[in-house]
């Protein structure tokens, strides 16, 4: 949710220390969060610009969770270290004053020394929006994937239960994915329609490189009947990236929540994006915290 004007009219000073600051992207011009060689264009490349300015010094942005290009978020999370005070105004306004429209800051706060935006956080949450329709959008194309096959999206949120729980999701990584294990704990999964949209929402304690698109992929090769509810499962305990080699388009995937201990200090708020925030009922909006703690049976 947007700052509030109490917020923007306070006196407290922030500053002198760890910072965390909330925001939003539109990936579609982007290279992906993480810095580029010089030409390409990266969220983060864009927004250490603009805090180095208001901060007057150069800073290092340690982010919740690298989106790769064409992917968004509704509500992202970094930390920087600032030796300047600024007012909660200052920051936010003259950030955004400094970026370009495609990133927009919404709260800025001081965090403990001990925060960090990664390491901190106990959950993501993303969601992933299809436009299902037999004509492609015009307007809406790089916000959301779209197919022309009809999704069946009960029969893919019966699929998608196979998924929740403690698993070794090697079947549903990238080819290059770093992370030194494929185990992930996945909180909830669930798809829903929405008139022509099918929109699946996910969370886990962290994900893999490709994670999501690869799931979203899948689920649609369910919805659409070219395989059985029982495959999410099979390929799921068969580890092998080849069974499911199918990923999902990045415009439809967007960073919706990213979930921290409490006492944090950093704000919840209704997972976006905003736009979509009525589709879902207060029960389908509630934030979920802490990790499920089901083991798969092999």
């Amino acid at each position: 949710m947007p700052p509030t004007f109490n917020e923007f009219n306070q006196d407290v000073l922030i500053g002198e220390g760890r910072i965390a600051l909330l925001f939003e992207y539109d990936g579609a011009d982007f290279h992906g969060w993480q810095m580029q060689k010089t030409g390409v264009r990266s969220v983060q490349g864009e927004l250490q610009k603009a805090v180095a300015k208001v901060a007057d010094h150069e800073v290092d942005l340690v982010c919740a969770g690298r989106t790769d290009a064409g992917v968004h978020a509704s509500s992202q999370i970094v930390h920087f270290h600032a030796s300047v005070k600024r007012s909660f105004r200052s920051w936010v306004m003259g950030i955004n004053t400094a970026l370009p429209f495609d990133i927009g800051v919404r709260w800025v706060g001081q965090v403990h020394d001990d925060f960090h935006a990664r390491f901190s956080a106990v959950s993501r949450r993303y969601r992933y929006v299809i436009f299902n329709h037999p004509v492609r959008p015009g307007i809406l194309r790089n916000q959301v994937a779209w197919t022309f096959r009809p999704l069946d999206a009960d029969r893919m949120h019966r699929a998608a239960q196979a998924l929740v729980g403690e698993h070794d999701f090697t079947s549903f990584r990238a080819a290059g994915c770093q992370s030194k294990t494929p185990n992930r704990n996945v909180h909830f999964v669930s798809v829903s329609r929405h008139r022509d949209f099918v929109v699946i929402d996910i969370q886990a304690n962290a994900f893999l490189h490709h994670m999501v698109r690869n799931i979203a992929g899948a689920l649609m090769a369910v919805g659409n009947g070219k395989q059985p509810e029982s495959w999410i499962h099979e390929i799921l305990k068969e580890r092998d990236r080849r069974r499911a080699d199918i990923t999902a388009p990045p415009q439809g995937l967007y960073l919706v929540n990213v979930t921290y201990p409490e006492g944090s200090g950093i704000p919840e708020e209704a997972p976006g994006p905003e736009f979509m925030q009525p589709w879902f009922t207060p029960d389908q909006q509630a934030l979920v915290r802490g990790p499920v703690f089901r083991k798969a049976k092999d």
